[in-house]
């Protein structure tokens, strides 16, 4: 009987890639992601009509049904008021789509196969909020054009108006952030949608979104005043309108860092978990 001896591996030290190389690599790997994730989008109706046609929806019901009841001090009327805070809410509501993706990528296992390919880990929830970050702002700029079709008009210049759109993509990539943690932690694409009701439908309609805070009762308005989405619709509305800025505008800026940094650390955080 012969005995083949195989040679021990010769020893040796790991080189690490250089950080420009993996960040390139990285970078590489969301937009393949990122371009995976719009495809998807475009391919799926239920996705287009959830993102664009729903909103503009909103848009038709408050401005033609509600609006004729719905008194404010607003120049330009009740179209004015409106269309800074549906565009809001509508980002919002619009990055929901992230947690039904995610979950339903976890659902079919999709999200394992990334794990196992040798891609960068970060490029699965970078390269969809990049997708995300697209689809907000084709939603903002498609209510802009519907809100002007219906009596909207930025009273403020060009500049604070393209502010003021950039803000509601950045409330909605905000929004994204919580929405993906969500998705990632629960699993289940049928749960996603009845835990995304029930936090994010308080959040948008108790607010100055559609109506003016101080018509609320006493007990809500404390909430309404002091929560996340009234401080940036009324800094949208101010940089639409014409109004002071400050007031609202570093408190806007630390919501939108601080909702993005925790909860993207804790989607990152549930994406490493098996």
């Amino acid at each position: 009987m012969t005995v083949t001896t195989v040679p021990a591996p010769s020893s040796g030290t790991y080189h690490r890639p250089p950080a420009g190389h993996r960040l390139r690599w990285s970078i590489s790997d969301a937009l393949t992601l990122t371009r995976r994730d719009i495809l998807v989008w475009l391919r799926v109706p239920a996705f287009i009509v959830f993102t664009i046609i729903q909103p503009v929806m909103f848009v038709l019901l408050f401005r033609y049904v509600f609006g004729g009841s719905i008194k404010v001090s607003t120049r330009g009327g009740y179209v004015n008021f409106l269309m800074p805070g549906i565009i809001g809410q509508s980002a919002a509501f619009a990055s929901f789509g992230t947690a039904i993706a995610l979950a339903r990528e976890m659902q079919r296992g999709i999200i394992d196969r990334y794990r196992s390919m040798p891609m960068a880990r970060s490029a699965v929830l970078v390269g969809r909020l990049i997708a995300d970050t697209v689809r907000l702002v084709v939603t903002v700029v498609v209510l802009a054009a519907v809100g002007y079709a219906v009596g909207f008009r930025f009273e403020n210049g060009v500049v604070p108006a393209i502010a003021m759109l950039l803000l509601g993509v950045a409330l909605g990539v905000a929004i994204c952030c919580v929405a993906g943690w969500i998705g990632l932690l629960v699993r289940d694409e049928e749960s996603v949608g009845s835990v995304g009701l029930i936090w994010l439908f308080p959040l948008t309609f108790v607010s100055s979104a559609f109506v003016q805070v101080h018509t609320m009762p006493g007990w809500l308005q404390a909430f309404a005043n002091n929560q996340p989405v009234t401080i940036i619709i009324d800094e949208m509305r101010a940089l639409a309108l014409g109004g002071p800025l400050v007031s609202h505008g570093w408190q806007s800026a630390l919501w939108l860092v601080g909702i993005a940094a925790v909860f993207g650390y804790l989607a990152v955080r549930a994406y490493r978990k098996p």
